[in-house]
């Protein structure tokens, strides 16, 4: 391969994407965060995104972190600059470098099975050797070879040391050895680049003011803190991947914020039960009891979690389901993303069922729907579906700083107390008074005449038993009535009109998001002008349908085999088959704005070839 000095390129600053190859269970993680959180410190709008085996150690894995400079959210699809510390990967790795790009490598070994690219620039750094020379421990030097790849990267980058050195600083507070230690690993690989490369790569870090306003923070731990500040005082789960941080912040938050200074009484209860069916049993119960309750789940867990699901949604319990979608079918790819539940949520359980759904972009959107969901689920009396990914729960994101409204009071829906229910001459739980749909109910111990009995058999507006099919028929549709009336209470959509007269339209949600709108903007620059609207709640309101009855053609895309966004659409809206094209990506891999272009560009060459 070429010379570091003989690389003749265009010099990019704050625009290039760093990857990273190593092995699972080496410690890598604090190494790849704090190259993102310095950059994000010098004021760089930056993405991380994290590809991990599902085992706990061995097998590689990867992680991405792209400069963006112009703020786009997506992953790019692109490396610039690969860190090659997995020799068993070094050929991946080298392929997935683009045209012009480098990779660094661990030089201590002579690696002749290096394959051989004329389009990409080697780097040997001696990491292993360095380190070995400095430290005794063999743990420690697997860690320390991480963090003088940081100083290697910085080198090469001009990333600023300074700000490196702040942020080990803050990682190990006052363990002033560990700070030495990391410190001189990160200022061994630093020194080296130095000494044997001299200037740095023509990717260059520089200080900017594109973060200001901003944090770094995953949707499981936004979500979490949404539950904290919605009141949320009850969560059941069983652990599964890529759900299980959510609930981890939710105690540590509370453990925070949800104990008495002076008793040291704990206003929170958290349940490791021993499956998902215990779990979703415990929250339906907290629920009814009156508690603001929820459960962290994924794919697999709603699939058993359905006939209490269906239990819930008969008899009007609230609770919340937090889905953090994962590959599937069956146990699939636990640590890959996908939106591949949303036939799941939306139908979940046996015979008539629909559910309230919301659908998050980023942690910001994860604090705020969270808050949300338990509204819903108190002011419909059901259970409502929070609908996340792996991407967006599990990578950080740099979302603008979460905004509190001190004023804020939980929507309990129609809960009637001792006074209310003492001036009324009977009560009946599933009694329509108001006409909206929407019942009464009451919680335990409150007045002996809000007592009633919960039946997930058949049952008439009394609470009564029954198997008279016009009374069960009631029943049912006054639960569609009442579901149907929740489109104008979930969050409506977002909607992005083109500057230019739009010949088409895009139609998103959730993880999506930042693909599609880079991909406007390049699709733009191309001269092809696109109307994007992205789904934030289900049901759709009219909005919804008024914007596919716009435009002729909606490509819909999102990230599932089997198009499950465009079949709710055709089900629950006026569209018409035709009218939605589908552009689908089911990899597994977070979004990017390539699959986004090249969709909309096949099928534009498909309908031109047909005509």
């Amino acid at each position: 391969m070429k010379d570091l000095v003989e690389t003749a390129r265009d010099v990019r600053v704050n625009d290039f994407v760093i990857k990273i190859g190593n092995v699972n269970g080496t410690g890598s993680a604090s190494a790849n965060g704090l190259l993102m959180k310095s950059i994000f410190r010098m004021g760089v709008p930056v993405v991380g995104k994290n590809l991990f085996p599902s085992n706990i150690q061995g097998l590689p894995t990867w992680y991405e972190i792209r400069l963006t400079k112009d703020g786009y959210m997506a992953r790019s699809g692109e490396v610039d600059l690969l860190v090659a510390m997995n020799a068993e990967t070094y050929a991946k790795d080298l392929a997935d470098v683009s045209p012009g790009g480098y990779l660094l490598y661990d030089s201590t070994w002579p690696r002749p099975d290096l394959h051989e690219r004329p389009d990409v620039t080697a780097i040997g750094v001696p990491l292993a050797r360095l380190c070995n020379a400095e430290f005794d421990n063999a743990r420690t030097r697997v860690l320390m070879k991480n963090m003088a790849y940081v100083g290697a990267v910085a080198g090469l980058t001009g990333l600023d040391i300074a700000v490196i050195r702040g942020l080990v600083e803050e990682m190990f507070g006052t363990k002033a050895h560990l700070i030495d230690a990391n410190m001189k690993a990160i200022e061994l690989g630093l020194t080296y680049v130095r000494e044997e490369f001299g200037e740095p790569l023509p990717l260059k870090v520089e200080a900017m003011d594109g973060t200001a306003g901003h944090v770094m923070i995953d949707g499981n731990t936004a979500a979490a803190l949404g539950c904290v500040y919605a009141g949320a005082t009850f969560g059941a789960w069983y652990p599964i991947t890529p759900s299980t941080s959510l609930m981890d912040g939710y105690k540590a938050f509370c453990e925070k914020l949800r104990v008495d200074a002076q008793t040291g009484k704990k206003n929170f209860c958290i349940i490791q039960a021993e499956d998902e069916l215990a779990s979703i049993g415990m929250v339906i119960g907290a629920g009814w009891n009156g508690a603001r309750a929820f459960t962290p789940t994924s794919g697999p867990g709603i699939s058993l979690m359905s006939e209490f699901i269906g239990f819930a949604y008969y008899g009007e319990v609230p609770c919340v389901l937090f889905d953090v979608q994962r590959a599937g079918p069956s146990t699939g790819l636990p640590t890959r993303t996908q939106q591949c539940d949303l036939l799941l949520a939306a139908y979940a359980s046996h015979g008539d069922t629909k559910h309230i759904c919301v659908f998050p972009a980023d942690p910001k959107e994860c604090f705020e729907m969270a808050v949300a969901s338990f509204d819903l689920a108190e002011r419909f009396q059901t259970p409502v579906f929070f609908m996340t990914d792996l991407d967006i729960g599990m990578n950080d994101w740099m979302v603008p700083e979460l905004d509190w409204d001190d004023s804020y009071v939980p929507d309990r829906g129609k809960v009637l107390n001792a006074e209310e229910l003492e001036t009324i001459e009977r009560f009946y739980r599933y009694e329509d008074r108001d006409g909206d749909a929407i019942p009464y109910r009451t919680l335990p111990g409150e007045h002996p005449k809000g007592a009633y009995f919960t039946r997930g058999s058949g049952h008439n507006w009394k609470g009564g038993y029954t198997e008279d099919s016009a009374e069960y028929k009631e029943v049912l549709d006054r639960l569609t009535r009442k579901w149907e009336s929740a489109a104008d209470a979930v969050p409506g959509p977002v909607i992005i009109q083109s500057e230019q007269p739009a010949e088409a339209a895009i139609i998103s949600l959730g993880g999506c998001d930042g693909a599609v709108r880079e991909a406007l903007d390049r699709l733009a620059g191309e001269g092809i002008h696109l109307d994007y609207l992205r789904v934030r709640g289900f049901p759709f309101c009219a909005e919804v349908d008024a914007f596919i009855e716009a435009h002729d053609t909606v490509y819909v895309v999102e990230q599932n085999r089997d198009a499950q966004l465009r079949t709710l659409l055709i089900n629950e809206t006026r569209a018409e088959k035709a009218q939605l094209i589908s552009v689908l990506d089911y990899a597994g891999m977070a979004a990017n704005p390539a699959f986004v272009v090249e969709g909309i560009h096949a099928h534009r060459a498909s309908k031109e070839a047909s005509s």
